[in-house]
């Protein structure tokens, strides 16, 4: 398949694209399209086929839901049985916006779309882009991260065509996003409402709308295999490097020593390694590296959004080297820590080590 590629930004968003993308999910085809969150991987959600056309360009297992994306409330409501008064107060706080509700679904949302579940998963985005590409389409549309199914989640355009080139039919390419983590995830089907997937809206952001919302027990752990997934991304392992990573939680300073003398005894043996850590710690890895090592800070602490934002490109450049090890710092789970803490334990396939 030839895939279009086309470019256009915020701040002066070519039409003629967005028309073509939009005519193009409206006659079943796939356009991958930047979010405020990261890159999605578009189709008409209310078409089967198109939706299988996304689970096999990514190589995604058919039980892991889609997320329903829309440009106004009024798309809501044929998608759902009914829209409960906690999600209509959810919704005023945060939508257009990073979150994603669950909600019971209509007839008219095919299984096809909500991996086989009776619920299906909706959000506004905020993103100027997303926003005119559903207008211009006509249809809600359903769109995973537009990533190989399992590795990092794509943050720019290029991380798109890396995976998806030659897959689907469309890119477009808008640049950076803005967050760089995907939306948080609320079931509003349960009483009390509980989040499934954390994001840049955090739990104490949740809990001053909805006080008693609650958090799904496998935001850390390792879910089993009879688990069933109800949102996108609880089963299976996600936004992961090819190397093997692995992450040290403890003392700061007890972990950087022991990610050095890690990664120094795997350099030593000429494999490829790399470290993660936050711009505060940096100054306790100079010097005492092997010289092939690479050190990739995601950020300043105090500004867990640079966290976010620079997290999956992270991993993917590590991807880009070849890099057979790993060794990361786990970061605070605070607000929006949660959701970065999420990410990279998924990563690392759940392996974190105490120091």
């Amino acid at each position: 398949m030839k895939t279009i590629i086309k470019k256009t930004s915020v701040d002066n968003i070519d039409m003629d694209t967005i028309n073509q993308a939009g005519e193009i999910i409206r006659q079943g085809g796939l356009v991958a399209f930047p979010t405020e969150t990261v890159y999605g991987l578009g189709a008409d959600a209310l078409n089967e086929e198109a939706a299988a056309k996304i689970y096999a360009a990514k190589g995604r297992p058919s039980d892991n839901p889609l997320i329903a994306h829309i440009a106004d409330l009024e798309m809501l409501k044929p998608l759902v049985e009914e829209i409960p008064p906690v999600a209509e107060k959810l919704m005023d706080a945060f939508w257009p916006g990073p979150m994603t509700l669950i909600f019971n679904k209509s007839n008219l949302v095919p299984k096809g779309t909500t991996g086989g579940l009776d619920t299906v998963a909706v959000r506004y985005p905020n993103h100027p882009i997303a926003q005119a590409l559903i207008k211009a389409a006509g249809v809600s549309i359903a769109a995973p991260s537009a990533n190989l199914s399992g590795k990092p989640s794509p943050t720019l355009g290029e991380h798109v065509i890396d995976d998806m080139d030659g897959r689907i039919d469309m890119i477009i390419d808008g640049g950076m996003v803005g967050m760089g983590l995907e939306s948080t995830i609320i079931d509003v089907t349960v009483n009390p409402p509980m989040i499934l997937r954390p994001g840049f809206i955090t739990y104490e952001m949740v809990k001053e709308i909805v006080p008693d919302a609650t958090e799904d027990r496998t935001i850390f752990t390792k879910p089993t295999k009879e688990f069933k997934p109800k949102a996108p991304g609880m089963k299976y392992r996600h936004y992961a490097p090819s190397a093997d990573y692995t992450i040290y939680k403890g003392d700061e300073v007890k972990v950087a020593e022991k990610i050095i003398e890690l990664a120094n005894e795997k350099a030593d043996e000429g494999k490829i390694t790399g470290i993660i850590t936050a711009d505060q710690h940096l100054h306790m890895y100079q010097g005492r590296l092997n010289k092939s090592i690479k050190v990739v800070s995601l950020g300043d602490l105090e500004k867990p959004e640079t966290v976010a934002n620079h997290l999956f490109k992270a991993l993917r450049d590590f991807d880009k080297v070849d890099t057979e090890f790993i060794f990361g710092e786990a970061f605070s789970e605070k607000n929006v820590g949660q959701a970065i803490m999420n990410r990279l334990t998924k990563a690392a396939g759940y392996n974190i080590i105490d120091v």
